[in-house]
């Protein structure tokens, strides 16, 4: 499926966030790209391939390639990975600069699409020290639709139960125990990334913790999830 549409503002924040990843890394030194990330063992070129590879693929060529997987999604993503990684992380990066205006997907759920380059840009940006926070409108956009359903991420089976609220923007959903914390921290801790835990605040701190951390996998992109949102699409 080809989300081409410009009715949908989020392929507009997608644009942004790739376009600004992209900056972030056009600096890094040959030791920095081969950095560990905060998404299990892949290192920064990595997840930059795999960002490209989730752009360049339709629903058709993404059920291709997980029935050629036998629907492992682990076997899928370190695949197309491979595709998408250059000779040299310059030509890796050229490559991800070439669809950063793609609005090709494997299903409709923009939103998730989103959430993939806001994510997987903090899995880079993080372990790297690289200060920059993505645009508010796009965390706000991830962590409704984190909160609204399990996808990429368990994210929503994470977040339920708490009440969550931002403490730099107006964002807040659900009841139950209080946790509060930066939106990005919010979403990175409800898409299972340990390295935002501590910064949570609240009542419900402790336990969102010890909920994530007992749930956490690899961190990697969601083959598994595509799956289940490619069955909803037909």
């Amino acid at each position: 499926m080809n989300n081409s549409s410009e009715k949908d503002p989020l392929w507009a924040l997608i644009r942004a966030e790739r376009a600004a990843l992209a900056e972030d890394l056009a600096g890094l030194s040959t030791e920095q790209w081969q950095h560990g990330t905060l998404c299990g063992q892949w290192n920064v070129e990595q997840v930059l391939a795999h960002l490209t590879a989730g752009a360049s693929m339709n629903q058709r060529q993404w059920l291709q390639s997980m029935i050629a997987a036998r629907f492992r999604p682990d076997v899928h993503n370190q695949r197309r990975l491979v595709e998408h990684l250059g000779r040299t992380p310059a030509e890796t990066l050229d490559q991800f600069r070439g669809v950063i205006d793609s609005t090709i997907a494997p299903s409709s759920h923009t939103a998730a699409y989103l959430g993939e380059v806001v994510v997987h840009a903090q899995d880079i940006r993080q372990p790297l020290g690289i200060p920059r926070t993505p645009a508010p409108e796009a965390l706000a956009a991830v962590a409704d639709f984190y909160t609204s359903r399990d996808f990429a991420v368990p994210s929503r089976s994470m977040a339920d139960g708490f009440q969550l609220r931002a403490t730099d923007g107006r964002f807040t959903t659900g009841y139950g125990l209080l946790v509060t914390g930066p939106t990005l921290t919010l979403v990175m801790s409800i898409a299972g990334r340990s390295a935002y835990l501590d910064q949570l605040a609240g009542p419900g701190a402790g336990t969102l913790r010890s909920r994530v951390q007992r749930g956490m996998g690899n961190g990697r992109g969601g083959g598994g999830a595509l799956a289940r949102a490619a069955n909803q699409d037909k």
